[in-house]
């Protein structure tokens, strides 16, 4: 099912989430229940969630903190206190020694009792205050998942914890990306402004028609590409850091909070 199909369905974050938990919603959450924070996953063992944190603080663009729960409780009590953690994202991703080994839609059966869960901010959240803005976003009006990309642009390590900034990517116009950048500034808690505009090769980037992840979105003529940090970035550094076992949201497949997009914004 598309997203643009999905957005009709889901307009809150409750919904998305019972969905999920009933199994019924397993597609990326771009452009669902509008004006609902959206957040993404990170799951560690309590042994690798100071490591983990101090990777966050260190590398905020990609990596803002929005909570974090106690250990072994799945409950975001600030974002969401009637959620579940491990039945309300769309999809997962289990990460074994670094390797990414299966993409399950219910992790109850991989909970332990000493999991820290942070949510961190996804720039899912930013994409209504641009559209309500006049600002198109192109994948949300394809109804495909938004590209993402390694860079060559390293993280500041932490512990067991580094690896390359990964970044996302909406195409623009000149006068649009100049009005993008305004808008999201706002959202330092979800990524903020874009961290660089065109010349994807000064970022490592190759081949804009390969994302590393999501879906491609081309360019038409006169538009250049924008990038923002992007909450992928920690998966990287899972790879490097080889927990034994850690968990994270699939790219695209988010969790909707209940928290307001605007909530976030400063200014």
């Amino acid at each position: 099912m598309s997203i643009l199909t999905n957005a009709a369905r889901f307009a809150t974050g409750a919904q998305v989430r019972l969905a999920c938990r009933a199994g019924s919603l397993s597609d990326p959450t771009a452009g669902l229940a509008p004006g609902a924070a959206q957040a993404n996953l990170v799951i560690v063992p309590q042994s690798a969630a100071f490591e983990f944190l101090l990777f966050c603080q260190r590398n905020p663009k990609p990596c803002p903190v929005l909570e974090v729960t106690e250990p072994g409780s799945a409950s975001p009590v600030q974002f969401a206190p009637d959620a579940d953690l491990r039945t309300d994202l769309p999809r997962y991703r289990v990460w074994r020694h670094g390797e990414l080994t299966d993409e399950p839609t219910d992790i109850r059966d991989l909970w332990q009792p000493d999991f820290v869960a942070f949510l961190i901010g996804c720039s899912f959240t930013f994409e209504a205050a641009l559209i309500a803005g006049g600002v198109p976003v192109r994948h949300i009006d394809l109804g495909c998942n938004v590209p993402m990309f390694r860079t060559n642009r390293p993280c500041r390590a932490a512990g067991r914890f580094s690896g390359p900034l990964v970044v996302s990517m909406r195409p623009m116009t000149p006068a649009l990306a100049i009005q993008a950048v305004q808008v999201t500034a706002r959202y330092p808690g979800v990524h903020g402004a874009p961290i660089h505009i065109g010349a994807p090769a000064e970022l490592g980037i190759k081949d804009l028609a390969r994302p590393d992840f999501g879906d491609a979105v081309l360019l038409r003529p006169g538009e250049v590409p924008v990038f923002w940090a992007c909450g992928v970035t920690p998966q990287c550094a899972l790879m490097e850091a080889r927990l034994p076992l850690a968990l994270t949201h699939a790219p695209g497949c988010m969790f909707v909070t209940d928290v307001k997009d605007e909530s976030l914004a400063v200014g």
